[in-house]
């Protein structure tokens, strides 16, 4: 009797910590599991995975890649914080260019450079749909996936995703800038 119940004791032991273990697999926060991972590959998931390659910048924390995707109408765990932050990143990344390529640039020609990155309808939108972010971004049935804001929104929270997961909002800025001169290559997602 007293081995039986330290046999199943040792069982519910191995259960417990297999369980445990499997749940730390899957988390997509915290796993520092390699992207071959025992995650179930959905459509979504091969998207995030060819943005990353697209942009050359892998996530250590895929998570972030998850949320900058998603739209507040999509869920509430959605993009809208990265998108303040990747606006920032954005504004000065462009800031650094301009006055690198021209230090006696013009606080006029300045702002209007960084207000035209800035932009909803212009460039923040354009180079979102160059990145293909509109077939990508996880919207409600309503919402349209392709709308200016949706693509600038999940454009900006890019940056700000990177920005939080690299710790740093210079590599962010690089990762931007390499996105604007032209170093990636349009993928089709």
């Amino acid at each position: 009797m007293g081995s039986h119940f330290r046999v199943s004791a040792t069982l519910l032991f191995l259960l417990i910590t297999l369980l445990s273990s499997s749940a730390q697999a899957f988390s997509e926060e915290e796993s520092s599991l390699p992207e071959l991972s025992l995650r179930v590959s959905t459509s979504f998931s091969i998207a995030l995975a060819n943005l990353q390659n697209q942009i050359n910048y892998t996530f250590k924390r895929f998570g972030l890649l998850r949320r900058a995707m998603t739209h507040s109408s999509y869920s509430e765990e959605n993009n809208k914080a990265l998108s303040v932050l990747g606006e920032s990143v954005i504004q000065t990344s462009v800031a650094l260019q301009s006055i690198r390529k021209d230090v006696d640039i013009s606080a006029k020609d300045l702002n209007l450079a960084i207000a035209e990155a800035a932009k909803v309808e212009g460039s923040c939108n354009a180079d979102g749909i160059r990145l293909g972010l509109q077939n990508v971004v996880r919207v409600a049935s309503k919402t349209n996936a392709t709308a200016p804001a949706v693509v600038c929104g999940a454009f900006r929270a890019l940056f700000g995703a990177i920005a939080i997961d690299s710790g740093s909002s210079d590599v962010a800025g690089e990762v931007y800038g390499k996105t604007r001169s032209g170093v990636w290559s349009v993928v089709t997602l």
